[in-house]
């Protein structure tokens, strides 16, 4: 097969795949804000940003991946059917002096999951500070009462439930702008 017909080939597919995926749904924005969280999409990149003011004193981050694949086992999953979560890490600050409370989660379609939760510096991790025992270690009241602090800040199960169809649609649409590039640079000519 000739180069041209080759690449001719790939852009062809590559075409109908994009268009298939239009006609099953056409690509969407994302809302610019969910409740009092504003909303960086980040097209191109594989994870949004959200920020809120939370009170007079507190800035709350949230970073968000595209979808990761478990079969926990405390979900009951079959192997044909595995459950997809969300990465998220939510930094609260509360002033310049006072470092960043962060904690690290999975989401579920209708849940948010504690894994850890540590104090950093604003300028990042310096050398290896401890982080704390992992989060199911924690007494059961104080791991009910971080739950309640999120809850406070809009992190909760309604949030969880926006993220997954947000990341729905941010995952189609990086599908389609990656096939759209990879097109791009097959059809370029030196």
């Amino acid at each position: 097969m000739r180069k041209s017909a080759f690449e001719d080939r790939i852009r062809r597919l590559i075409r109908n795949d994009i268009q298939y995926e239009l006609d099953r749904s056409p690509l969407t924005q994302l809302v610019p804000k969910f409740k009092s969280f504003a909303i960086d999409e980040r097209p191109g990149e594989q994870w949004i940003r959200l920020n809120k003011a939370f009170e007079d004193n507190e800035e709350i981050k949230v970073e968000v991946t595209m979808f990761r694949v478990s079969t926990p086992a405390t979900k009951d999953i079959t192997e044909n059917n595995p459950e997809l979560f969300i990465s998220m890490v939510v930094d609260i600050f509360k002033d310049e002096k006072n470092g960043i409370l962060e904690f690290v989660c999975n989401v579920w379609p209708d849940s948010i999951e504690i894994e850890k939760v540590f104090m950093r510096d604003q300028d990042g991790m310096t050398g290896k500070p401890y982080l704390g025992p992992p989060f199911n270690d924690l007494d059961d009241e104080l791991q009910t009462s971080m739950y309640d602090f999120l809850e406070m800040r809009g992190i909760n199960d309604e949030l969880a439930m926006f993220l997954h169809k947000c990341m729905q649609h941010k995952s189609k649409n990086e599908y389609i702008r990656w096939m759209g590039s990879v097109e791009s640079f097959v059809a370029r000519k030196k």
